[in-house]
């Protein structure tokens, strides 16, 4: 599930990146970090949120689930792996997506370029 998560996570950055890349018409890379961090913020601002509006509208806890086969401390490390996983793979998608995005003005310019 975690590799899953990763990489639909690390396309939608991607995407992202590219199309702030593409706006931005110079320095991509930076676009792309700019479109992770509005990703960052807004998931902790929906993080504080939940936590400031309690159970109430939790609704993965009225879900009827089985309980998973592994200890606490096997499911404590493999989230914080998937966690640091996910931070740069995201990172480095959005930053990658802006650089490629950036490439559409290059080749803009060197087309209407006339000696």
């Amino acid at each position: 599930g975690g590799i899953a998560l990763l990489a639909v996570l690390m396309i939608a950055y991607y995407a992202g990146g590219y199309v702030a890349g593409r706006m931005s018409r110079f320095d991509g890379g930076r676009q792309g970090l700019g479109t992770w961090l509005i990703g960052l913020i807004v998931t902790i601002a929906l993080a504080l949120a939940a936590v400031v509006l309690g159970d109430e509208y939790n609704l993965l806890e009225q879900l009827n689930l089985p309980s998973l086969p592994v200890g606490e401390q096997t499911l404590a490390t493999g989230g914080v792996i998937a966690l640091a996983a996910i931070a740069v793979g995201s990172l480095l998608a959005a930053m990658f997506g802006g650089k490629v995005g950036e490439r559409y003005h290059k080749r803009v310019d060197r087309a209407g370029f006339v000696d």
